[in-house]
Order: C-alpha cells, then structure tokens, then sequence
C-alpha cells in the first residue's frame, strides 16, 4: 500500500468495524503475518508496574492477537455506542515509515483520547510495527 492516506483511512476504519469477519480480513490485509502491535501502557499502569519493581510492554504478535486486539478495543469503546475512532490530518510517510494522530470521539462529538501512531511497513506495504502512543 503506497498511499499513507490510504493506509491511515483503513487502519482507523479496523478499529471500528462492527463485523468480526470484516476485522479479521481487515487485519490480513494491514499487518503482514508476524506483524506486531505495541502499545505504549497507561501512566497508571506504567506507574504501578515500576512500584512492583517492574516493566510492562503490551504487545499483540501474529494475525490472532491482532485480531484479538483489535476485538476487545471495538468491543470496549466502539461496541456500546461510546466512541468512534477517526484520523486527524497529520498522515505523513517517511520511506518504509508511516505516522499520523488519531482521535477517540465521544458521541456528542467531544474528543475523548488522542494517540500516534507509528507504523513500520514491510516491501508490500503491510505493517510489520505498529507503534501505539495513548497522548490523553
């Protein structure tokens, strides 16, 4: 996929499809079979992890956690009716790099979260990194 327009239309789309079958396909055909998706944790989370003296790194390897993934994100935000995803007009690409902003909109149309993301394609396009940053 050559166009970043393009690619951050479909990626943003996956997030709110309401059809299983339709994320499934639509996972095939953005992330290449290995791809990953790393998501950059929550402070509280990153805060609680480092109180415990640990790490934390949320990661979705292969086309079944992605799927997965993508799954319980519709289901938790999509799915209820509460928010909808849509991209912000930043989509810029680098050579193998694609970057752009998202935004988690409410109902009433009051934007909720933001994020960027960062995607790492393959020779034909497809992610194989996906580079998740929550911004609030």
């Amino acid at each position: 996929m050559s166009d970043p327009l393009e690619l951050a239309d479909r990626y943003v789309a996956v997030w709110n499809e309401p059809d299983g079958t339709a994320r499934r396909v639509a996972v095939g055909e953005l992330w290449a079979a290995d791809g990953r998706h790393i998501l950059q944790p929550p402070q509280e989370v990153l805060k609680a992890a480092a109180d415990l003296g640990l790490t934390t790194t949320f990661e979705a390897h292969g086309h079944t956690e992605l799927e997965h993934r993508v799954r319980l994100a519709y289901e938790e935000f999509v799915a209820p009716g509460t928010y909808s995803f849509r991209r912000r007009d930043d989509v810029t690409k680098l050579r193998d790099a694609v970057k752009f902003t998202w935004e988690m909109v409410a109902a009433s149309g009051e934007v909720a979260g933001v994020g960027t993301e960062f995607l790492l394609l393959d020779v034909t396009g497809k992610i194989v990194a996906d580079y998740q940053f929550i911004e609030g």
